[in-house]
């Protein structure tokens, strides 16, 4: 395959082409060589040495990311939040550390930002081994707690963006306990990117213990200041949850994978990976209570893979629902999830493993020059 995206020499693009082959193999070499194309582009550009190094660490960071989570990508993943200053008396905390006990039970890995607080309690319920830490170094904190000190699934960040990226990119869900300004701008940061289509749609769940209003408070806030003004749609609603349960808690995570697995764009077709088939009545339904979500003159179809999805064999055999999807109305995309889970379970013959693909994807934007 031979990129768009080139250095536009010819003699030149030759010399990286013979690079990358005297590396050895390489499966996504045009990608490869497009990443050297833009190194090369900013030496043309005389980029400044600040905004370079800027880059520089940002890849830096990214490659070692992936190569941390690389072992894990198979295994679902809950990204959990909250203060670093929760003693570890504080129900909130005890409450944190049961949340990630239980759902590391139900097969879920923990991702924490690694410090003190709620996330050492994440750390804590989940264990050493099913849970991760992206730190992010600041002048006054913080060094990983002593649950995930030293371990190989830690990651420290210069960065707050690469580790945001980090947690949400690996997330199948969002669990935020009681914090401040950091653990609000995870939370609507998630909100905002499962809201406009990009990030893959997941649970986000926002907790407390019985009694307390720190959520409660927040989801008022957020109808009265933003739903009854027009500043979001009531569909968005559909996008959280405000409990005081860690049972609950644990059910929104988990039984939004009951019957949807994962999801993602080949074309103008929104597809979605299912652990087991729709009967025939059900997609009937799907057409009938969602068509506001179909492109003009689209359906709800099942298929099987298609030849693009080929990059994951692992969860090729899983059924999918294919339609052209509006592009908007994302929280009425999660009432279809919804709907889906909602539908009883087939016969056990019908039901897929619990393999785990490499998750959603974004619609594809032009290339820059």
């Amino acid at each position: 395959m031979i990129p768009r995206y080139t250095t536009s020499n010819e003699e030149l693009d030759k010399k990286i082409w013979e690079l990358i082959d005297s590396n050895g193999q390489c499966n996504n070499r045009d990608l490869i060589f497009q990443l050297m194309v833009t190194a090369l582009k900013l030496a043309k550009d005389d980029t400044d040495r600040g905004d370079l190094k800027i880059m520089n660490s940002t890849l830096k960071e990214m490659r070692f990311t992936w190569k941390v989570y690389g072992p894990y990508r198979r295994h679902r993943k809950v990204s959990v939040f909250g203060s670093a200053r929760t003693p570890e008396s504080h129900p909130d905390f005890l409450m944190a550390e049961a949340f990630s006990k239980r759902i590391a039970d139900e097969g879920f890995m923990t991702i924490t930002g690694g410090g003190n607080g709620i996330m050492k309690a994440g750390n804590a319920g989940a264990g050493r081994d099913r849970t991760f830490g992206a730190n992010i170094r600041l002048p006054f904190e913080q060094a990983s707690n002593s649950v995930i000190a030293g371990d190989r699934k830690v990651i420290n960040f210069k960065y707050f963006f690469t580790r945001k990226l980090a947690f949400l990119k690996e997330s199948h869900a969002v669990v935020c306990f009681p914090g401040g300004f950091g653990t609000h701008d995870e939370a609507f940061e998630s909100l905002t990117l499962i809201q406009t289509g990009k990030s893959h749609m997941m649970p986000v769940v926002l907790v407390h213990p019985e009694g307390s209003k720190f959520w409660t408070t927040w989801e008022q806030y957020v109808l009265d200041h933003l739903l009854e003004p027009g500043l979001m749609s009531p569909d968005d609603t559909s996008l959280y949850l405000v409990t005081d349960s860690v049972e609950r808690a644990v059910e929104e995570c988990v039984h939004f994978y009951r019957r949807y697995h994962s999801s993602r764009y080949v074309g103008d077709q929104l597809v979605f990976r299912l652990q087991c088939p729709l009967s025939d009545e059900e997609v009937k339904e799907l057409n009938l209570e969602f068509a506001d979500l179909l492109a003009p003159g689209g359906v709800f179809e099942q298929a099987p893979a298609l030849p693009q999805e080929s990059g994951d064999p692992d969860i090729a055999h899983l059924p999918r629902l294919s339609f052209r999807f509006v592009k908007r109305k994302f929280g009425r995309l999660r009432q279809l999830i919804n709907r889906i889970n909602n539908f009883p379970l087939p016969s056990a013959e019908h039901l897929s493993s619990p393999e785990v693909g490499q998750g959603g994807n974004i619609p594809e934007e032009n290339d820059p020059d």
